[in-house]
């Protein structure tokens, strides 16, 4: 049913009905019509036939600043074309094209081709590279961004990097180690003054034992980058213990390390940032006792809207993981 065919029902059911009451006054009340509308309506019916209660079709109304299908096309061509540039950034690149418009403007028709995200603009161009070439991409298949881990049980990959925290005036520079379950997402953070040594790592990965064992959590296998803290002589002395595996993402590729990557951009934007707006910092130990009691709320309380975990928190996913390894060795 369209929506002429309701307007024209109602408009016919109005005049039935006033004609069966015998009261204009009582049946506009009754259908939210004033009795001028009626009585406009009722002429019309009657030179020209119920049909004439039809709506008129409305023409599109000319906007001047209206786009131009060219332009429409040029920016959905470029924004695929340069899919991680949001439309700000595109603005430069429209204008060597011949378009002049606002950020606003482009981001609206982005959105109404679906378009509007980052995300999204990279999952069509892995499309558009499928279909113009046959190569079909790691982000055509499992997303926009190419890659993702996955481990059955809880401590089979632990996903290990090192973030920088900055330059503290008094302290000098902070680094952050990280170790995130990949299974889980279960995380653990340790701080430190100074250089990110193969033995800072090493002492670091005795801590993720002792944490993960808290957690109920054996580590099996951790997957590191090839920083020099990780490929150092103290550290795989200690990783190569028995029955630990230690795997190490290909050069230049750290969407291979995702897990921790993502980990770093949720502690920085929910964290550090608004910790060091509060005050100044002159105590790593202070900074460190509020990051982990951040870092108790994250693994406990804190629901991840990823793909992956889907509203759930780290703990969360470790009892289900279990009710399932317990449904399976029944």
């Amino acid at each position: 049913m369209t929506h002429e065919s309701i307007v024209y029902d109602r408009r016919v059911r109005l005049i039935e009905y006033a004609a069966r009451v015998g009261n204009v006054a009582e049946a506009c009340r009754v259908f939210g019509v004033s009795p001028s509308t009626y009585y406009e309506w009722i002429t019309k019916a009657e030179q020209y036939g119920l049909s004439a209660l039809l709506p008129r079709d409305r023409r599109q109304p000319h906007q001047p600043n209206a786009m131009s299908s060219e332009e429409v096309a040029v920016i959905l061509a470029e924004a695929i074309t340069r899919p991680t540039l949001g439309p700000k950034s595109l603005l430069r690149h429209l204008r060597a094209r011949g378009v002049h418009r606002s950020a606003s403007g482009v981001a609206k028709v982005l959105r109404r081709h679906q378009l509007g995200t980052a995300r999204q603009r990279l999952a069509q161009l892995a499309s558009l590279t499928a279909a113009e070439s046959g190569l079909v991409t790691n982000a055509a298949m499992h997303g926009p961004f190419g890659f993702c881990m996955y481990a059955s049980t809880a401590g089979q990959v632990v996903s290990m990097d090192t973030f920088y925290v900055g330059r503290l005036k008094g302290i000098g520079a902070v680094w952050q180690l990280t170790a995130v379950d990949v299974a889980t997402r279960v995380a653990v953070v340790q701080l430190i003054v100074g250089d990110k040594t193969a033995v800072v790592a090493a002492g670091f990965l005795d801590h993720l034992k002792k944490s993960l064992r808290k957690h109920g959590i054996k580590l099996e296998g951790v997957l590191t980058d090839n920083g020099p803290e990780f490929v150092g002589k103290a550290f795989q002395t200690r990783v190569t213990e028995p029955g630990l595996v230690h795997h190490r993402i290909p050069p230049r590729s750290p969407n291979h390390n995702s897990v921790c990557e993502r980990f770093h951009g949720t502690v920085l934007h929910e964290f550090f940032r608004p910790h060091f707006h509060r005050g100044r910092v002159d105590d790593v130990t202070l900074l460190d006792r509020s990051l982990q009691a951040w870092l108790i709320d994250f693994n406990q309380h804190r629901p991840n809207h990823g793909d992956y975990m889907a509203g759930r928190t780290p703990l969360e996913v470790k009892k289900q993981l279990r009710r399932r390894i317990r449904k399976t060795a029944a």
